[in-house]
């Protein structure tokens, strides 16, 4: 069985800066990564990667790696990736949860959260074998904590996912809670297999950003954001939000009016919400005379040895 979140329907009031930003960032350091020889491909990962022996001491930085600092790595690593199917996971991940977290929290908070999850993530990574010469690369480590936020902030958010069963494949839409429940299920019973491995899957990374998120979310929310909101209390929160836009921008709309440009930015925070709900409402109910067929599309993926992901 297999379970892969595509989309929610938790709209925004303000454009996601800073979750796009960080799926640009990584997006270009993958493709200058691609654009490398293979062996230079393995030094740069090898260099900007976070090894634990080198941030915990253990062992002395090679000469032929470029030169930065060690703990530089905690920041570095967080913005790269082993492969095109370790970066898309992720960033579709980002993708369906950055938004709403980020609303939630405002541009700086985020940005301070986002890397205090990822540097928290790595070193709850090296906690677990601080001698390891294995290279740390991913920005799943962060991304488990802003999924923990979004857990907090949004349980009741409607998340669309598609849920293939060997050759069987269905759409369904689960409340928030029971998505990010089922993924944080996962990690924990993935986690003991990955420490017998060189390399694959960081799970307790994983779960070191999680609990994170977790214990970050409360002091880095917007005042008056509820934690754990019953589904009446997130829909008077939301209502009473956007009462608030509507009315700010009714009150300007004179002013407005004389700088046409000013006026379409503003208005944006609208039309972002009626796309998305037109999207959703479209997809919410497949027509069962629809069959699913399923496509293996294979990607081409260069095989990097020992390089831990946190996936």
């Amino acid at each position: 069985m297999f379970f892969l979140p595509l989309f929610d329907n938790n709209p925004t009031s303000r454009t996601p800066v800073i979750t796009r930003s960080i799926i640009v960032i990584c997006g270009l350091v993958f493709l200058y990564q691609f654009g490398l020889t293979e062996q230079v491909e393995r030094l740069f990962i090898f260099s900007y990667g976070a090894i634990p022996a080198l941030i915990t001491g253990a062992e002395i930085r090679p000469n032929y790696f470029f030169d930065i600092p060690d703990s530089a790595t905690l920041l570095t690593s967080v913005f790269m990736h082993g492969g095109l199917l370790h970066l898309g996971g992720n960033m579709l991940y980002l993708w369906i949860f950055g938004d709403n977290v980020e609303d939630s929290m405002g541009p700086i908070k985020f940005t301070l959260f986002y890397l205090a999850c990822g540097i928290a993530a790595t070193f709850t990574h090296i906690a677990i074998d601080p001698s390891s010469v294995t290279p740390l690369v991913g920005a799943s480590g962060a991304i488990a904590g802003v999924l923990a936020a979004y857990l907090m902030l949004h349980p009741h958010a409607e998340v669309r996912v598609i849920i293939v069963i060997i050759i069987f494949v269905r759409w369904a839409s689960f409340p928030a809670v029971v998505v990010l429940a089922g993924w944080i299920l996962i990690q924990f019973l993935s986690a003991p297999s990955s420490l017998a491995e060189d390399g694959g899957v960081a799970y307790f990374a994983h779960i070191g950003g999680f609990v994170a998120g977790l214990a970050l979310t409360p002091f880095m929310r917007n005042k008056g954001h509820p934690l754990f909101p019953s589904k009446a209390e997130e829909a008077h929160y939301y209502e009473y939000k956007e009462d608030d836009i509507e009315e700010n921008i009714g009150d300007d709309t004179e002013h407005l009016a004389k700088h046409d440009h000013k006026a379409d930015n503003r208005l944006k925070v609208l039309d972002r919400r009626q796309m998305k709900n037109a999207f959703v409402e479209r997809y919410r109910k497949p027509q069962s005379n629809q069959t699913s067929n399923r496509t293996s599309n294979q990607t081409s993926n260069r095989h990097l040895p020992n390089v831990k992901k946190s996936k």
